[in-house]
């Protein structure tokens, strides 16, 4: 763990690589004392670390190219500890690199007129930051957070997922010789270490990235204290299919944008809707798509698919499988447990799932897509406006002005046309609606979210 500008450790426990099911690393897990020593160091560094943005951009800058330097480095971890495709993981750490440039060097305003010479909003700083980040992608996660909060004159505590903390924390140890001691500090462990940081009394904001259930959790725990806060939650995104698509040249699109990171995004398709007249072409064509797909070990020859993360999303996703299929859903394609080691499981389009199936109206997180029939565009927009969940939704037609007139309906955080789950960087804002979350992430507006707006009467002063 990094805490204070050095490595720290005293308990450890084991990271299951999920392609064998072995541990490949043992990884500290945070005592008591760590947290407040930890806390402790960012509190100190805040005093600096707030008052002089040029040196934050500095050190940042250099946090960039420190990222970039090792790239090989932390992906082979990221393979070892998530899973994911090589060539995912290189792009992982590189889009790492990119957040932390652009937050280094995106332009804020010192202020902002009200009424010139009379009124000012300024943004301050709130204080040290605890940020708890995800298993999919553990590397940029981390860069989300601790980015826009540095630049905003913040300190950070953050804590990675246990299931994969090896890449953060080494991602912290390389990045102790970019920032001041106790600016960025890192520690792991499993969940009552998250629980101590966001009870912490020194913790002024918890920016939070995990599944509906344990952001709750989080919003419950910070309430006694009213801090700061913003989740990044679920998501069990619609794609919407017109009638006028040409299914031969969207069929890889829509198929990645269930099937990105194995499924293992929460802005991922998590069902698709699909008119009764071309159903049956558009199940064809998805299945066509996936009987090509190679699954294994993410450090295989041409593989595009890696495992599912960890042994309880596995049975997860294997149980809503199951469950379908019981109820009368038909299996298209996949549906098989890929070897005899590792959370395998092939990439699997579902048909004929029956209303009110757990697969269609819950998040699966995972490589299971159902395909939902529909005659009314008009009870499909309704049925997905009525989810608790709100992070976002595409629609796919042959007219893009088309799919936006349906798009536009929908109340959710983002809306794609003709795509999904993509992500065109730093600069573009991120959220949900209802379950999916409170607040965004990325852009000016992401940054915002790291800081408190102070008004400036000044009454002759020169603002």
């Amino acid at each position: 763990m990094s805490i204070d500008g050095g490595s720290v450790g005293s308990e450890y426990f084991s990271v299951i690589n999920p392609a064998t099911e072995k541990p490949f690393a043992e990884a500290p897990s945070a005592t008591k004392d760590e947290i407040d020593a930890a806390f402790a160091a960012a509190d100190k560094a805040f005093v600096d670390w707030s008052v002089d943005d040029e040196a934050r951009q500095i050190a940042m800058r250099k946090a960039a190219e420190v990222v970039t330097a090792h790239v090989d480095e932390l992906a082979a971890l990221l393979v070892s500890e998530q899973g994911k495709p090589l060539a995912d993981a290189i792009g992982e750490v590189h889009g790492t690199a990119a957040w932390i440039s652009y937050f280094a060097d995106v332009e804020i305003a010192d202020k902002e007129y009200i009424t010139p010479g009379e009124v000012a909003q300024v943004r301050l700083p709130l204080g040290v930051v605890a940020a708890i980040t995800p298993w999919n992608y553990p590397v940029i996660q981390a860069a989300w957070k601790f980015a826009p909060a540095l630049r905003a004159g913040n300190t950070v505590v953050l804590k990675p997922s246990p299931y994969t903390p090896i890449a953060t924390l080494r991602l912290g140890e390389l990045l102790q010789d970019a920032f001041p001691a106790g600016v960025l500090n890192i520690v792991s462990g499993g969940d009552e270490v998250g629980v101590a940081l966001t009870k912490h009394p020194t913790t002024a904001m918890v920016s939070f990235t995990g599944s509906t259930s344990a952001g709750k959790s989080v919003a419950k725990a910070v309430a006694d204290d009213l801090k700061r806060v913003t989740l990044e939650l679920g998501g069990n995104d619609p794609a919407i299919v017109l009638d006028d698509i040409d299914i031969a040249k969207a069929a890889e699109d829509l198929f990645w944008g269930a099937f990105v990171n194995n499924g293992q995004v929460c802005g991922a398709a998590k069902r698709v809707y699909v008119p009764e007249s071309i159903y049956g072409a558009v199940a064809d064509a998805l299945a066509d798509v996936a009987a090509g797909v190679k699954v294994g070990a993410g450090d295989a020859a041409d593989v595009r698919l890696g495992p599912i993360n960890n042994r309880a999303q596995y049975d997860r996703v294997n149980g809503l499988l199951e469950s379908a299929v019981a109820g009368g859903a038909t299996v298209r394609a996949g549906g098989n447990r890929v070897g005899e080691d590792g959370y395998f499981l092939e990439p699997t389009i579902l048909t004929d799932v029956p209303a009110g199936s757990a697969i269609i109206d819950e998040e699966q997180f995972g490589p299971v897509v159902p395909l939902v029939s529909y005659t009314d565009l008009d009870a499909v927009i309704a049925e997905v406006n009525n989810s608790k969940y709100g992070l976002g939704g595409s629609v796919w037609s042959a007219d893009a002005n088309r799919a936006l007139a349906v798009g536009r309906r929908l109340r959710v955080g983002t809306v794609y046309i003709n795509g999904h789950a993509i992500n065109h960087g730093p600069h573009v804002p991120f959220g949900g609606a209802r379950w999916s979350g409170i607040g965004v992430e990325n852009g000016l507006a992401g940054l915002e979210e790291y800081t408190q707006r102070q008004i400036i009467y000044g009454n002759g002063a020169d603002l």
